[in-house]
């Protein structure tokens, strides 16, 4: 049996640590140009070869994305940024979708390891194998393909082509990814990394020759959402998957937090060993669904891994996020005179909080913050300002090490009150 990949999203400098600390095999990430996500934080050239150093150091692989549709201008300045994502950075691989980019990658970096992004569209065997022969190491399969599907083109392809499938996150209502909408109403190039996502707008119907009596365009009680598509959650099929033949699964990303990626690695990092430990003996443990319900998202579906786009769209209930928790602080610490968690603020905690506890290895029940202090160990009442770093004695004794999150139950936005 093969040995899975947990690849994990890195915005940035603080998610891809975030991301290693709770378990990813790889990240991918992308630096300031040719990458499919350019309202991420993402890497300068220094801060990549930082980067990279920092997850090679750990025994992590690093991905870079260089996946957009280039333009004739983005061609002829896609030499220098290979060049410097190959032999400065020294990336493991690049993720690439277009012919030409992929040309010139050859040529600037033979050696480099090439994977097919997955908006070149790639749903077959005959695909996967015409890019095995061009030299590429690994296809990201198209969001559109079923596990039988993928189960087919694995028995059809060589055994050293690996497959990766984005087996969590987002998904885009168009197909592979390949929209024009952002272009036509905002001018961003959604294929070129600026995408506006127009598929979560709401939007009004009107007569061409009334256009002023608009007519709001109603599923239910809540708008329309006819555009907008369910995340995907595949942490109940791990065993599927692995039998599928897919060597990496892949979490979508890197526009959100740092708490999505920790909660989503350490979940599919501990489904994957434990699937590996006791394949007859595996279930899905119930605290990785109520985890996964914790971070932001939209209502969860499997994607098109068990329905074909034609008879299920996966089109989402709601055009808003779930958002059943949020962040007030992560753990930087321990005090050495006091014993108490040093822990940087995010979002408003007040004395006597009940908290969710977030780390890297373990489980633990809810704790209360039962005295918390400024640094000068003056007792406060409330932590209300942004990045604060504040003293903090839990109700009981428990470990809490560096890099653990502490959440609060409910949505921010309808505002913070004490919940002891």
């Amino acid at each position: 049996m093969f040995i899975p990949e947990v690849l994990s999203p890195a915005g940035d400098m603080d998610k891809l640590k975030t991301a290693i600390a709770y378990g990813a095999d790889a990240v991918y990430m992308s630096g300031k140009n040719f990458g499919l996500r350019t309202f991420s934080g993402n890497f300068e050239h220094d801060d990549m070869k930082q980067a990279v150093a920092y997850a090679h150091d750990r025994g992590v692989k690093c991905y870079v994305t260089m996946n957009i549709l280039a333009l004739e201008d983005d061609i002829r300045r896609v030499d220098d940024e290979i060049d410097y994502v190959a032999h400065e950075a020294k990336a493991d691989a690049v993720l690439i979708s277009d012919p030409g980019i992929f040309s010139r990658a050859k040529k600037v970096a033979p050696d480099l390891e090439l994977h097919i992004s997955t908006q070149a569209s790639v749903t077959n065997s005959e695909a996967c194998r015409f890019w095995y022969e061009q030299g590429a190491k690994r296809i990201v399969l198209a969001r559109e393909c079923s596990l039988e599907q993928i189960r087919k083109i694995r028995e059809n392809i060589p055994e050293d082509l690996e497959l990766e499938a984005f087996i969590h996150g987002a998904m885009c209502m168009s197909y592979s990814g390949r929209c024009i909408l952002s272009n036509y109403f905002t001018g961003r190039r959604a294929n070129g990394g600026a995408c506006a996502q127009p598929c979560r707008w709401g939007y009004y119907l009107s007569e061409e020759k009334r256009p002023e009596d608009k007519l709001p365009i109603e599923q239910d009680e809540h708008g329309t959402y006819i555009l907008s598509s369910n995340d995907i959650c595949m942490i109940e099929h791990v065993p599927e998957m692995v039998k599928a033949g897919i060597n990496s699964f892949k979490i979508e990303g890197r526009i959100k937090g740092a708490y999505y990626a920790a909660a989503t690695t350490k979940v599919y990092r501990e489904a994957v060993d434990l699937y590996l430990k006791d394949p007859e003996g595996y279930k899905t443990d119930a605290k990785w669904l109520e985890l996964l319900d914790k971070v932001v998202h939209r209502d969860y579906a499997t994607g098109f891994f068990f329905d074909k786009p034609i008879d299920n769209a996966q089109i989402g209930s709601e055009r808003t996020y779930n958002k059943p928790a949020f962040v007030v602080g992560v753990v930087e610490g321990t005090d050495e005179k006091t014993g108490m968690y040093i822990v940087s603020q995010r979002n408003k905690l007040y004395r006597g909080d009940t908290l969710n506890v977030l780390k890297p290895d373990g489980w633990e029940e809810p704790v209360a913050a039962a005295e918390i202090y400024d640094l000068d160990m003056n007792p406060l009442e409330s932590v209300p300002h942004p990045q604060m770093k504040f003293l903090m004695k839990p109700s009981r004794q428990i470990d809490l090490p560096p890099g653990t999150f502490l959440s609060r139950d409910g949505d921010k936005d309808e505002g913070i009150l004490p919940n002891s």
